[in-house]
Parts: C-alpha cells; structure tokens; sequence
C-alpha cells in the first residue's frame, strides 16, 4: 500500500508555490481529488493537509481538512442561519518533528474521566477512539496519513494530557522506525518538489 501511495503521489500533477517560510504543494490526481499540503521551510513538517473529493455532479465541493486548523467561518450580518455553538468539541491535528498530535478543545472534564483505545478492527482501520466514562463525548479520530502507508497504531504509544482546562491533547512520538522510515521516504518526493 505504501507503493500505491507513492506511486499516486509521483503520478499527480502537481504546483508549487512558496510564501515567505511556508512551501504550498497542489497535487490533482487521477481520479478527480485534489490535495494541499503545507510545509514549514524551517521544520520540514507538514502544517496543514486539505482535501477535495470530487463530487457526484461535479460541483465545488468543501476542502476537507486532514491536518491543521480548519479556515474560520464568518457569520454574514444579513443571514439567519442555524449553527454549532462556539463551546462544542472541537478536533484538530498537528504534526511536529517529534509527534504526531490531535487536539480537541472544550471539553470541560478533569483528565481522568477520558479513555483513548486504538481501533485496527473496524472499517475506519485504523482510528483513535476517545470516550468519557460519563459518556458525554465519543468520538472516533481517523488517522488517514498513516493508513495510507499502511502503518498500524498501537495503543501504548499514545499519551493524553488536559492542557488549559478545556485543551485534551493526544500525542503519539514519531521516533518509531518504521513510521519514520515511511514518512520520510513519501517525504522525500514532496519536500524535494519546488525547492
């Protein structure tokens, strides 16, 4: 699966662009889906990854954010709309030279209430699950980057920390060979791209 990936990666047609210290890759595959990646030219990590799938009528679709903070929302004044409210969970994930993290913010119980198991069963293959003993939030966190080079998680990897009283941060360290290995060998076709 790892060669699949690679292969798609190589095989897309891909744009470059750099603004200040931040490198923007475009890549449009074969099968109608776009990605942007982000890099840091400092760190040489990812910041942000968004996706488009190509739509049923081929219309405009949403970037679907893989990595990274999602684009902020304005409210129009001149619009009623219905809309989450500003205190629900909210997920992101983050890449660092040493981890891989996934944040979620407003979630307003202590440390101990949260259980984090990997899931290597079920359909999402590969996919964090994060619940509360009150049973208040469930959630189900995909980790797509590594299924697609068909790494598998393991459960005593991972560490959970309530930063700020509202922040619970997942981290996983990168220093395990064989994610590292992957990562940087598809690594190599994008940060070697536009420089």
């Amino acid at each position: 699966m790892t060669s699949d990936w690679y292969n798609r990666l190589r095989n897309a047609k891909k744009s470059c662009m750099v603004d200040r210290n931040l490198k923007k890759i475009h890549y449009a595959f074969e099968n109608g889906q776009e990605m942007v990646e982000e890099y840091n030219l400092d760190t040489n990590v990812v910041t942000r990854r968004a996706w488009k799938h190509k739509g049923e009528l081929e219309c405009q679709g949403e970037w679907d954010i893989e990595i990274g903070d999602p684009e902020p929302t304005f409210e129009k004044k001149d619009e009623e709309m219905i809309r989450e409210s500003s205190n629900q969970p909210f997920v992101s994930r983050r890449i660092t030279k040493l981890n891989l993290e996934w944040r979620i913010r407003n979630l307003p119980y202590p440390l101990n209430t949260y259980s984090v198991t990997v899931d290597n069963e079920s359909n999402d293959s590969g996919c964090l699950v994060v619940r509360t003993t009150n049973k208040k939030y469930y959630k189900r966190l995909p980790v797509s980057d590594l299924n697609r080079l068909n790494i598998t998680l393991e459960q005593g990897l991972f560490t959970c920390s309530l930063k700020i009283s509202f922040l619970l941060t997942l981290t996983c360290p990168r220093y395990n060979y064989t994610i590292r290995y992957k990562i940087n060998a598809v690594s190599k076709i994008l940060i070697k791209f536009g420089t």
